[in-house]
């Protein structure tokens, strides 16, 4: 090993639910002003705690199923029913102040609660949920109407909000709120078709449908059918929504309603609702909408390569290799070429699946149809592979880009050594750092960096210390990001020359403000939240 060492350091030093609208879609009088049991202002004592207003358990009990079934294709209601608990003011201020971090799973919770019998709301819940959702600007952007519309059953002790009520918050949310479209149609002189409302309601839905309450959306959504035409952008939010609850049935049933009404679904819509079956297994339903897309479709939602790359990997990971094949046939025949992002999807999907093999007959066939891979389709495939470790199947594979006349990146040299330091090969990196040199590769700063980090873990300072050197002396720009671990390592070893010479060496590419900028905003990460 020293040997190898000597012989590199020689050659180097030679050269440099929700209760919105009610559940029943078929009820007539669902926003009409049905007024609650009025009870009286619920107020806390303060000799009075809520953690021993109720047995401890029931609070237990709600927030582990809850948090349990927070999936959004989780029935979460269902759940709840069957835990049978008698639903009471103080219990369920406690369970939204555990769900306060989670709006989407406390709005779920909230809507559940405001549908039981002999239970409702009181307005120090309406107020905790309206904090929840709208405890920073994110969540005031997405869920203001909702909190719109809480503020009115709150203060009118109404249970729901009839349509024209509903239609005047939505009014003036969109004079308030939306006004950049009006003033851009006015500037541009263009006359808009769709009512400006319809925008407000869009951001309701899909409020609500992120909260997996689709099926008060959808109740929502054929209520208000006859206030104003709804777009495409209506339906595609619904369709999602079901998607998202993996209920693919009712999300064609969408689709179907509004191809009839001469409305296009979008690429991205159905893209998203492919993935989303995929991952959850649901393979055939996929495929199912993916021949409706290519049966049914219009030519702005036809199969994109995207589409197809989903679609393939789900198949090859279920072990359904003949309808794999056929698939990228059709893609090719179609004149749907797969690009950058979409081979490294497809190759990395089939690595990930074990099907390496598969991944090698996938750019053959490919070469085939007269679309060789190109060095970066390869760096793609290798990176794939040193990403998971597999040392021999990425020695294969730049064998063959060597056999086939592809001449070797430095971002393929680069992944080659990063791979070597993972899995602890130092001869590996030192042979794949001389081969460079005798291809006549260029070091860029990034391979350094990789080197330098690597020789650093790896204890062997001398080396590192040495390379360091050679960055100065060629007088390249370390990211500074880099800089700082480096005199960080460079502390740590008590070599302060080395740490003078540095920081003098970067002194002309960055200034004392950018250095403070840097450790502060380090600091803001190490205190985050979502850091932690």
């Amino acid at each position: 090993m020293r040997r190898i060492c000597f012989a590199y350091l020689s050659a180097l030093r030679k050269t440099p639910n929700s209760f919105l609208c009610k559940h029943n879609p078929f009820h007539e009088n669902i926003f009409a002003a049905a007024p609650v049991p009025i009870h009286p202002t619920f107020a806390i004592p303060s000799f009075y705690s809520i953690s021993t207003a109720f047995p401890l358990t029931d609070v237990a009990r709600l927030y582990a199923t809850i948090m349990d079934n927070s999936n959004a294709y989780d029935n979460l209601e269902k759940s709840l029913d069957q835990l049978g608990l008698q639903l009471t003011a103080p219990l369920v201020l406690e369970v939204l102040q555990r769900l306060s971090l989670e709006e989407k799973i406390a709005f779920r919770f909230f809507s559940w609660a405001a549908n039981k019998q002999n239970y409702a709301h009181h307005p120090q819940a309406y107020n905790l949920m309206i904090d929840i959702l709208s405890s920073t600007k994110h969540k005031i952007k997405q869920f203001r109407i909702v909190c719109d519309m809480l503020d009115y059953m709150k203060r009118n002790n109404r249970n729901s909000v009839p349509v024209e009520v509903l239609l005047l918050i939505l009014r003036q949310y969109t004079e308030k709120h939306l006004t950049h479209l009006h003033k851009f149609a006015k500037k541009k002189r263009i006359r808009v078709k769709t009512q400006p409302e319809i925008n407000a309601f869009n951001l309701l839905l899909d409020a609500l449908c992120k909260c997996s309450l689709v099926e008060d959306a959808e109740v929502l959504f054929k209520r208000m059918k006859g206030s104003f035409k709804l777009d495409a952008n209506s339906y595609n939010l619904l369709f999602f929504g079901w998607c998202r609850v993996r209920n693919p049935k009712r999300g064609t049933r969408i689709l179907e309603e509004m191809i009839q009404l001469g409305l296009t679904p979008d690429n991205f819509t159905y893209n998203t609702a492919i993935d989303t079956f995929c991952k959850a297994g649901m393979v055939t339903e996929a495929a199912e909408l993916f021949e409706f897309m290519r049966t049914k479709g219009s030519t702005m939602s036809s199969p994109t390569a995207k589409t197809y790359a989903i679609m393939t990997v789900a198949l090859m990971r279920n072990n359904r290799m003949e309808e794999c094949f056929k698939l990228i046939g059709h893609m090719v025949n179609s004149g749907c070429l797969p690009d950058v992002s979409t081979y490294k999807e497809l190759i990395e999907g089939m690595c990930l699946a074990g099907k390496v093999e598969e991944a090698y007959k996938f750019l053959e066939v490919m070469g085939s149809k007269g679309y060789p891979p190109d060095i970066v389709t390869y760096n793609c495939f290798l990176k794939v592979l040193s990403d998971n470790k597999k040392s021999d199947e990425a020695l294969r594979l730049y064998q063959r880009m060597i056999d086939v006349g592809c001449i070797p990146s430095v971002q393929t040299y680069n992944m080659l050594i990063s791979m070597f330091f993972q899995i602890g090969d130092l001869d590996g990196v030192f042979d794949n750092w001389q081969e460079m040199d005798n291809r006549g590769c260029t070091k860029d700063i990034e391979t350094y960096c990789i080197m330098i980090d690597g020789l650093f873990s790896c204890n062997n300072v001398e080396d590192a210390c040495f390379l360091l050197e050679d960055v100065v002396n060629k007088g390249l720009k370390l990211p500074y990001p880099k800089f700082d671990s480096f005199l960080m390592q460079l502390s740590a070893i008590g070599n302060l020359q080395a740490i003078h010479k540095l920081s003098e060496h970067m002194r002309k590419f960055y200034n004392p403000a950018m250095a403070r900028r840097f450790a502060l905003n380090q600091k803001r990460k190490s205190i985050s939240l979502r850091g932690k």
